[in-house]
């Protein structure tokens, strides 16, 4: 997919620098705190085999169960990245909740400051909502994500785009006292 001067499209294993190199400066921009489950302090620490086989693990291509979408700028260089992770009917997710059906899981969503704004995070959320459509097994019924309730920016981006809340809330990891929204699109 094209979007101004991006190419939106699926990364590729042997691009795990880049992949490490987006993820990094997302957990140094000032949201992160409440937008991810981890700190620069830990991504940082991950040894290169870690990113190595975090690139091959969200490469469409291989038939992973999640893939990872980036903007690319015609200068090579990723203004902004998304991840869906596949959850089957059954399984647990990472906050230790029984997923009740088939659905895909919004994470890792990402544009730098200077793209924000300019329809990427639109593209990229669009490019991994067909990837995930689009799959036969499981047939997905929804994609949801979490917000930050403290994150009204990012709640109204992602309302914009068809996701709505849920009802489904749960405590922040970071900060008990503080809550995630959870909100969802259905399958169209």
């Amino acid at each position: 997919m094209n979007h101004r001067n991006h190419v939106i499209r699926a990364v590729q294993a042997e691009e795990w620098a880049k992949v490490k190199e987006i993820r990094l400066d997302a957990l140094q921009d000032p949201a992160a705190p409440v937008a991810f489950l981890e700190t620069y302090e830990q991504g940082l620490a991950h040894p290169d085999l870690f990113w190595q086989q975090r690139a091959a693990g969200v490469s469409p291509r291989f038939g992973t169960s999640s893939g990872q979408f980036i903007a690319e700028a015609p200068d090579g260089s990723w203004s902004g990245s998304v991840v869906v992770l596949i959850e089957a009917a059954g399984s647990s997710d990472f906050f230790g909740s029984t997923i009740a059906q088939a659905q895909g899981h919004l994470v890792g969503v990402y544009v730098r400051p200077e793209h924000r704004g300019s329809g990427l995070l639109g593209a990229l959320v669009a490019e991994a909502l067909d990837w995930a459509w689009t799959r036969e097994e499981p047939r997905l019924s929804r994609v949801r994500l979490y917000v930050h309730e403290a994150n009204p920016r990012a709640q109204a981006a992602y309302r914009k785009l068809g996701f709505v809340p849920t009802g489904t809330v749960i405590p922040f990891e970071h900060d008990p006292l503080a809550k995630e929204v959870e909100m969802a699109i259905k399958r169209p």
